[in-house]
């Protein structure tokens, strides 16, 4: 069996041998979910733009994904252009972001992300991302300001540029933490880089993307941030915090 090298979750390389046992526990839970909760489909077309992918992400500060959808396609019709999105008065960006959790800062975010990546490329086009290898174009996005590793991964991945990265929300992010598989107080950034090395390597982008949102839907259903319902969760006999809880209650 060849040795292979892999980020521990302190970030240092180490030496191991086979395959991430972890990448055999996704697989299951994969199962488990899509038997609980079906499938899911990605998004239409015009959704999957990478523009329009980043401005979602830019003014989806928790917020509901179908609310963040909404307002986005909602500013495309408005102004006609991201251009015109990014050269529309603060104000105005404000009160069509009203359905946004923190509106104010996410028009100043989105403002901001929009008006630097027209600087650095003419325009709000992110096309040269397609020639960039998977880290040096996530590492260029989070450059713009408001775009941080989960923001930088959906681009990458929700979006027609489909590159294996996966998206880590609060949701996700708790699970896996919950679960054992990345670390217990790991930012976003530090669980991605967790968590990369273990996703089944036959997974397409697109089995990326359906593994974040039943993940997400996991997370909004039994773990939750409080009081977690590890007795009906489907995924407890999988997750270290379901396990113990289950032991507990036996005692």
């Amino acid at each position: 069996m060849l040795a292979r090298q892999s980020l521990d979750y302190s970030g240092a390389m180490q030496l191991s041998l086979g395959p991430d046992p972890r990448a055999e526990t996704l697989r299951r839970l994969q199962l488990l979910l899509v038997q609980r909760f079906g499938h899911i489909g990605r998004a239409t077309a015009e959704r999957r733009r990478p523009e329009w992918a980043i401005v979602q992400g830019v003014i989806g500060a928790r917020t509901k994904s179908e609310v963040s959808n909404a307002a986005t396609d909602r500013l495309l019709t408005r102004y006609g252009s991201w251009e015109g999105v990014a050269g529309a008065p603060l104000d105005a960006l404000q009160q069509e972001l009203a359905s946004q959790t923190y509106p104010n800062i996410a028009a100043e975010r989105l403002k901001a992300c929009l008006t630097d990546l027209i600087e650095r490329r003419g325009a709000v086009d992110l096309s040269h991302l397609e020639r960039m290898d998977t880290g040096d174009a996530m590492d260029w996005l989070e450059q713009l300001p408001g775009v941080g590793r989960k923001i930088a991964a959906g681009v990458m991945n929700a979006s027609t540029l489909d590159r294996r990265a996966i998206v880590l929300d609060s949701h996700h992010r708790r699970i896996l933490q919950r679960m054992g598989l990345v670390p217990p107080k790991a930012s976003t950034a530090r669980a991605f880089d967790a968590i990369m090395p273990a996703m089944p390597e036959e997974w397409s982008a697109a089995d990326y993307d359906e593994h974040h949102l039943l993940m997400k839907k996991l997370g909004q259903t039994w773990c939750r941030p409080s009081s977690p319902a590890c007795s009906d969760c489907p995924a407890q006999a999988l997750c270290e915090t379901g396990r113990k809880q289950a032991e507990e209650i036996r005692r």
